[in-house]
């Protein structure tokens, strides 16, 4: 049941697929199959990524990496994970349309395996070419305000930047780059990449990021099940927080019992 201080938040959109969660997780790392499908149910998500390249091969019927996706309730993103150039992104971009029945993908197309960071021109070639193809491209990107222009003018259905590298935990290290693709994109902003723990995901929130994409946060922490619950209170408080608009922020301090516009001939209220 949507609380009624939700009803005016209009729900996720990703091309014609529509999602009341905000959070998105990945299914690698985590020390089990079991653990991975707790942590889903626990965080709330209704989309979760895969990395086509990565599936394991040969495992038994009923014990399949698949087999512990629940796809009653769980949409699937492949990933282009792995991939250093445009063709080998192009091929695995296919091989998962064909393998998983979707043509949703998330775009990578990495530098280097050191930093795990984005190539920009490979990752815009990927991108147009991948729309041509009628694929909903959602790219990983990094926080280039003008790569992220060019990218939905490519036709990106969501741009994704990095918060901070791949797994690093270091969280969002440029906030103000964020919150200017959120003013700038007219398309969904998924921050992507870097989350360490809860309170990164509110600030993301807070930018105004329609969504959050993270993984190594969850899955190697050392209680994941209870991380994946942080995740989930965190995106929907971040979120709220957007929503009803902070105060700005002053030099002075500003009292919260005022001095003026008092009842007059009242005292102070009691007990305060």
């Amino acid at each position: 049941m949507v609380s009624a201080d939700r009803r005016d938040d209009p729900p996720l959109r990703v091309g014609p697929h529509s999602f009341r969660s905000r959070l998105i997780l990945g299914t690698g790392k985590y020390p089990s199959y079991e653990i991975m499908r707790e942590c889903h149910r626990a965080s709330g998500t209704e989309l979760v990524t895969v990395a086509v390249r990565r599936i394991p091969e040969g495992e038994p019927p009923g014990r399949r990496f698949l087999d512990f996706l629940e796809r009653e309730r769980l949409a699937l993103l492949p990933n282009t994970a792995g991939c250093y150039d445009v063709d080998s992104a192009l091929r695995t971009a296919r091989l998962g349309r064909e393998l998983l029945g979707t043509d949703l993908v998330k775009v990578e197309v990495l530098g280097d395996p050191k930093t795990l960071l984005p190539d920009p021109l490979g990752t815009l070639r990927a991108t147009e070419q991948l729309v041509k193809e009628g694929f909903l491209a959602l790219v990983y990107c990094s926080d280039d305000v003008i790569l992220a222009r060019r990218l939905e003018e490519a036709g990106a259905t969501c741009v994704m930047p990095a918060g901070s590298p791949i797994g690093s935990g270091q969280g969002v290290l440029n906030p103000q780059n964020i919150a200017l693709i959120v003013e700038s994109a007219k398309v969904p902003v998924i921050v992507d990449a870097g989350v360490g723990t809860a309170s990164d995901v509110a600030l993301t929130m807070e930018l105004g990021a329609h969504g959050v994409l993270l993984n190594t946060a969850v899955a190697q922490a050392a209680d994941p099940v209870r991380m994946a619950r942080a995740m989930q209170a965190a995106c929907a408080a971040g979120r709220d927080a957007y929503l009803a608009g902070r105060i700005p922020k002053r030099r002075y301090a500003s009292a919260s019992s005022p001095e003026t516009g008092l009842i007059a001939g009242a005292g102070a209220p009691s007990g305060v």
